[in-house]
């Protein structure tokens, strides 16, 4: 899940400062964050954090799709609609084409595609520059792939002279000072040698020519997708006209991101203008021109009765237009069973009516909607046993044990090699995939060990316990093999010892109502002497004790350890029967 950094009080103005004020209070109020996080819900986000320091706020958003909402800018924009300050989608225009883009055919098969913009009289701090940059990483990260389909560049557009040439070129060819550096480099050299080279240098290696960015007069804008020029590509508080470029290997992909980026300076108070890319001949756009960006929204036809269907609602045409509304959508014109909704430009991720019925569901909140049992034709009921086996977690965790899962594949080293014990028969994998994962467990003290020596940075006391499965092999004709309920528990710190985890054991018996007696008895896992056989009527089904320092030694564990395990399966089978 993307967890985008903001500024809070620049998402405050952009809200609205006075409203935020009166309803969120400062952000130095602890009730403060959870109101936030009541409005957030409508957008899938989650306050993750925030720093007094700098006021950077950190949000969780469980929506990987809606990238529109990874700034402040488009943030703000989706919750004025739903928080009632606003209705409807935004509406952005685009000037004439201020600056001309020459692409050069050698692109075809490397990076074919490029998109830009000139928005002016862009007014900056460095509070705003730290978040454009945070939606460009953003973007290039997870829109973009990793920078692989797309990769975004902005630059101060009055130190350029266009046109702009797009091309190809031979690494060794050109030199420039990259972003963050005061040396002139070659291409290889930035790629062997500069932090985002060296990161996202297997993108263009594959080829015998680097995409670059010039501009009229030869100076280097940026060597997409991989780092912008020390002299162009910088934008400061006092750069008042930027351009932005998105180049990449999807134009569509391409011409949304350049979309995403130019609509959040415009809410910054720039105004847009396009610009002209002349593709060569041969190319998808053969002997065309393309203007960008294309701030054009969408007309998609929604059904009236698919949607109550889906939401299980019984939902009027008027309902639901004003409930599209506030979701930041448009309407357009309603039909005898449908609508015809406007989704904005920046919605780059609405594709088919459902998502538009989930914008619909959230604006309605889904706690207004009331649940409705599924009418099964078979009623479900938990095994007999089951009800036993919560009662026998519920007495562990009463005595103050912490449950763990692992896993049920194992491996042998684990189960006999480190627990000083021989190798019994197992239930082996025939094609194991991992060298670690070539059986299945045979008890389940291995596994709190193995537990215990990945938590030895962990506060001690520990106290574990483990109600799983084992597999044991039979001599059933059909299966081989045997399922059982067994239960573990390992005490873990200097003082633990043979009659702190008796006493535990003796506890759970009691509680559980089973009967049981302890016999002296030796066991390669345990200290002789402080281990006993654990019977329950004439049966032996378990053993408890001091694990045997060998053992400690071959999991690396520095404090004592008291452990029993029992098959629990053995008492289940004698209560059913009662």
């Amino acid at each position: 899940m993307p967890t985008i950094d903001l500024d809070y009080h620049e998402l405050e103005k952009l809200i609205g400062k006075d409203w935020t004020r009166k309803n969120l209070g400062a952000p130095e109020n602890p009730e403060t964050f959870e109101r936030l996080d009541e409005y957030l819900a409508f957008v899938k986000g989650e306050v993750k954090g925030y720093s007094t320091c700098d006021g950077v706020l950190s949000i969780e958003m469980k929506d990987t799709s809606r990238a529109d909402l990874w700034s402040a800018e488009g943030l703000a924009r989706g919750l004025r609609c739903y928080l009632g300050l606003e209705k409807g989608l935004r509406h952005y225009s685009v000037g004439e084409s201020a600056v001309e883009v020459n692409v050069n055919a050698k692109l075809f098969s490397i990076r074919p595609f490029i998109c830009c913009s000139i928005v002016r009289n862009v007014h900056l701090s460095d509070a705003i520059i730290r978040g454009i940059m945070h939606l460009q990483d953003k973007l290039d990260k997870t829109y973009g792939r990793n920078r692989q389909k797309t990769s975004i560049g902005i630059y101060n557009f009055d130190l350029i002279k266009p046109p702009i040439k797009y091309t190809a070129v031979k690494p060794e060819d050109v030199s420039f000072v990259p972003l963050g550096f005061t040396e002139k480099m070659n291409l290889n050299q930035i790629l062997d040698q500069h932090p985002k080279g060296i990161e996202h240098g297997h993108i263009v290696k594959k080829n015998p020519l680097y995409p670059m960015l010039f501009d009229s007069e030869g100076n280097i804008l940026s060597f997409p997708p991989i780092i912008n020029s020390s002299d162009l590509g910088k934008i400061t508080e006092e750069s008042r006209n930027l351009l932005v470029e998105v180049t990449g290997t999807l134009h569509k992909t391409v011409l949304n991101t350049l979309t995403l980026v130019t609509s959040a300076l415009i809410e910054r108070g720039g105004k847009a203008y396009g610009a002209t890319i002349h593709y060569p001949a041969g190319s998808e756009y053969t002997d065309q021109t393309v203007e960008t960006p294309d701030f054009n929204n969408r007309c998609m036809n929604l059904s009236i009765s698919e949607t109550n269907k889906l939401l299980g609602l019984k939902l009027s045409t008027e309902q639901i237009a004003e409930l599209l509304l506030t979701a930041g959508l448009g309407v357009q014109k309603a039909h005898a069973d449908s609508l015809d909704v406007i989704v904005p430009c920046y919605r780059v991720d609405v594709m088919h009516q459902v998502d538009l019925i989930e914008d619909i569901a959230v604006a309605y909140g889904y706690n207004n909607i009331e649940p409705v049992w599924r009418e099964l034709a078979t009623a479900g009921k938990p095994k007999p046993d089951q009800r036993l086996i919560n009662i026998a977690r519920e007495l562990m965790i009463g005595s103050g044990y912490q449950e763990i899962l692992t896993t049920t594949l194992t491996n042998p080293e684990t189960l006999f090699t480190k627990m000083n014990q021989p190798k019994t028969p197992l239930v082996e994998l025939a094609n194991p995939k991992v060298v670690t994962m070539t059986c299945l467990r045979n008890w389940l003290l291995p596994s709190l060990l193995e537990f215990l020596n990945h938590n030895q940075s962990v506060e001690f006391p520990q106290r574990i316990f483990e109600l799983g499965k084992v597999t044991v092999p039979n001599n059933s004709k059909e299966t081989k093999t045997q399922d059982e309920e067994w239960v573990s528990a390992a005490t873990a710190h200097a003082n633990a010892n043979f009659t702190e985890i008796k006493a535990v054991l003796d506890a759970f018996f009691s509680n559980f109502g089973v009967e049981w007696k302890i016999a002296q008895t030796t066991h390669p896992s345990f200290i002789e002497g402080r281990v006993g056989k654990v019977i329950v009527g004439n049966a032996e089904i378990g053993v408890v004790g001091e694990i045997n320092p060998a053992v400690l030694e071959a999991w690396k564990l520095e404090n004592p350890v008291g452990a029993f395990e029992i098959n629990l399966q053995r008492i289940l089978d004698d209560k059913l029967k009662k």
